[in-house]
């Protein structure tokens, strides 16, 4: 019988529950989104994801156990994002957590945040195998990151300033469209023609797999200045403005993956449901014959499914976290959160 791990993700403002068995199969993945409370605030207000969260996550993880078919007493181990997050938010899942997996007696392992992500394509059609680049784009967060087997990862490039996500929500605001920025850009974007207002392309050094979006929005904010005097549109801008987010990132991407002898490249993060993105990246992989790995749409998002198929391969592995294991707001990728059994991720 595949052995089944209880996920748990709280890192933000999604409060979210999963049973996933044998580390690929999803048999639930609940989501209780706080988008409807924090989007007249422009952004998420950490207090208030924190409460709601506390009131959330006891609903949340009886129907993922539900949906699953399964009781406490049939799941195998306890899986939850420590970090990086927000630290109120983090300390109600791994609260939970070791509370559940104390009161069970079951292996718990905490879970970096941005690992999760790049598990989540372990959950969908295909799998990348292994050595494969992964490019992690979401709200907090813009890594490039080649992955040479379970928990053996580098981290090559990332963000010198805002992340893509970031930079979408910033956008969105100086556009006037709201919150979340990355769903409202898209659609927009369907509208309009990219090239019809040129942004500029941040690709920094040369040979440099680092990431810097602050530019482009300054760029945005200046073309709003002009709007209505030249010979294009709001909408014309959105899709402009995605596209030049999306070509370095993806250029970066089959750089590193070339530049390395790497065939595979796998997407991961909230911005790797950007249309462009995706299409830019399956182009880009269908040009250079590389194998391309795209999440599903719903497990690009914070989700707890992706938690547990990491926390799966950790547990395999022998890892085990003590009931010490505490919220790290900025726990670095490069270290193991609160590991018994610690397995490297510092290769060069």
């Amino acid at each position: 019988m595949a052995f089944k791990v209880l996920g748990i993700e709280t890192s933000c403002d999604e409060t979210s529950a999963a049973v996933v068995a044998g580390g690929s199969t999803v048999l639930s993945n609940v989501v209780s989104s706080q988008i409807d409370i924090h989007c007249k605030y422009g952004g998420v207000v950490p207090e208030i994801a924190s409460r709601r969260h506390v009131e959330m996550i006891l609903p949340v993880v009886h129907e993922a156990l539900e949906a699953a078919g399964v009781k406490l007493d049939g799941i195998d181990g306890v899986a939850v994002t420590n970090g990086p997050g927000l630290a109120g938010a983090l300390l109600v899942g791994v609260a939970f957590a070791k509370a559940v997996a104390y009161a069970k007696g079951l292996p718990l392992i905490g879970v970096n945040h941005l690992e999760g992500h790049v598990y989540a394509n372990w959950l969908g059609e295909t799998r990348p195998e292994f050595p494969f680049v992964c490019l992690i784009a979401s709200g907090g967060h813009t890594d490039l990151v080649v992955v040479h087997g379970h928990g053996d990862m580098d981290i090559v490039g990332r963000t010198r300033d805002d992340a893509a996500g970031e930079a979408f929500d910033k956008v969105a605001r100086v556009m006037g469209l709201g919150y979340p920025g990355g769903p409202l850009i898209d659609g927009l974007a369907g509208g309009g023609t990219p090239g019809r207002v040129r942004l500029p392309r941040a690709f920094l050094e040369e040979d440099s797999f680092d990431f810097s979006f602050s530019g482009i929005k300054t760029a945005v904010v200046l073309a709003m200045e002009r709007l209505g005097n030249e010979r294009w549109s709001l909408e014309d801008l959105a899709a402009e403005f995605q596209e030049a987010v999306a070509e370095v990132l993806v250029e970066k991407a089959v750089a590193l993956a070339g530049g390395r002898g790497i065939r595979r490249v796998a997407l991961a993060g909230g911005v790797a449901a950007n249309s462009a993105l995706r299409r830019r990246l399956a182009e880009a992989g269908s040009r250079l014959g590389l194998d391309v790995t795209i999440p599903p749409l719903a497990l690009c998002t914070d989700n707890a499914a992706m938690i547990a198929a990491a926390g799966y391969y950790r547990l395999s592995a022998g890892e085990r976290s003590g009931f010490d294991l505490n919220a790290e707001a900025d726990l670095p990728f490069s270290r193991r959160p609160g590991c018994d059994a610690v397995v490297s991720t510092g290769r060069t």
